[in-house]
């Protein structure tokens, strides 16, 4: 079967099954799957050969590695039945926020979390089947400042022309920039970030990205020789709490300009995309509402977003985290877990 059969059939399939028998499964976004007849199982036969995708969240306050998978990214289904897999090591609070995980050139999975509150480190962990780990590190990024006041939801980038890992995360360093508007507990963020190219060695921390607002939770996607960068921004009077984007040639050089706010009037927080055939998808934690909202669109560049938000099936209780392609080797080893 050519591919483009294939993925009209695949299209066929998904329809069937959304329409027909997964509202016998997953009656709401919330909805546990039964124990005995899940999607996965369908779904998993006919694309048991397709590239797939991972999404890893935490729950609670940040309890752990969670992880979830999807073969067109909107049905999901949870990994070792949505237990922890990986339990923080690292920091003085011991958290894992926000984590994000990156494969490289040679197939090795690379994750970077927030590690509390008020650290001035990130945690870091590399594993090849996002199932055994290594020794968990404390990255002391802001270590140089001695009055920051945090150090939150570090994301990993990896440049393959240059095998160059980009990391950056947003930090509150009091009288650094003008205040525009008013925020919890005063902070005023604004994302820094450092590279590496062995997790060994470190180039000193910079400004990655100062919009001239309040701004946390970056995500970078590449289309065709552009970087769309997602920000929140986080300015709570006058009340914003909003998904925007804005793009560049280069990596480090993105224009404090944005778009308009992508999510509404609800609030949102923790955006990250993922190219799943012809669409890329942007997920996004409705965090007031204990719920996730996503967006679709063809074309990043032209921004025609359509709302997939009632098409989404997540667990129960995911919090903000990234989503990545991976082969499907990987999703059998994970599918492993929850069968054993």
């Amino acid at each position: 079967m050519n591919l483009l059969a294939k993925n009209r059939v695949q299209t066929i399939l998904l329809c069937l099954f959304t329409t027909l028998i997964a509202p016998n499964l997953l009656m709401a976004q919330d909805a546990p799957a039964p124990d005995k007849v899940r999607e996965k199982d369908f779904l998993s036969t006919f694309f048991k050969d397709d590239p797939a995708y991972v999404f890893a969240y935490f729950m609670g306050s940040g309890d752990g590695l969670h992880l979830m998978y999807s073969y067109d990214g909107l049905l999901w289904n949870t990994v070792n039945d949505g237990k922890i897999l990986l339990k923080p090591t690292v920091g003085k609070a011991k958290l894992m926020r926000d984590p994000s995980i990156v494969k490289d050139h040679k197939g090795v999975y690379h994750m970077v979390w927030t590690t509390g509150w008020t650290e001035n480190n990130i945690g870091y962990a590399s594993s090849t089947d996002l199932i055994n780990w290594s020794e968990q590190r404390e990255l002391p990024v802001m270590a140089h400042e001695p009055e920051v006041r945090n150090t939150w939801a570090p994301e990993v980038y990896f440049h393959k022309a240059s095998r160059t890992f980009y990391i950056f995360w947003s930090s509150t360093i009091p009288g650094r920039f003008p205040v525009v508007g008013s925020a919890e507990s005063d902070y005023n963020h604004r994302m820094y970030y450092t590279t590496t190219k062995d997790f060994k060695s470190f180039t000193p921390t910079k400004l990655f990205y100062d919009p001239n607002f309040n701004v946390i939770d970056g995500f970078i996607i590449k289309e065709k020789g552009w970087y769309y960068l997602f920000v929140k921004n986080e300015t709570l009077e006058p009340v914003e709490k909003n998904i925007r984007v804005t793009r560049s040639r280069k990596l480090t050089k993105f224009p404090s300009t944005v778009s308009d706010p992508l999510t509404g009037k609800e609030w949102a927080e923790g955006p990250t995309a993922i190219k799943v055939g012809k669409y890329t998808y942007l997920y996004w934690d409705k965090y007031r509402n204990h719920r996730y909202g996503a967006l679709r669109c063809k074309n990043l560049k032209k921004g025609e977003w359509e709302d997939v938000s009632d098409m989404l099936r997540f667990p129960a209780g995911v919090r903000h985290g990234t989503a990545f392609k991976v082969k499907s080797d990987i999703i059998h080893g994970l599918q492993s877990l929850t069968e054993e």
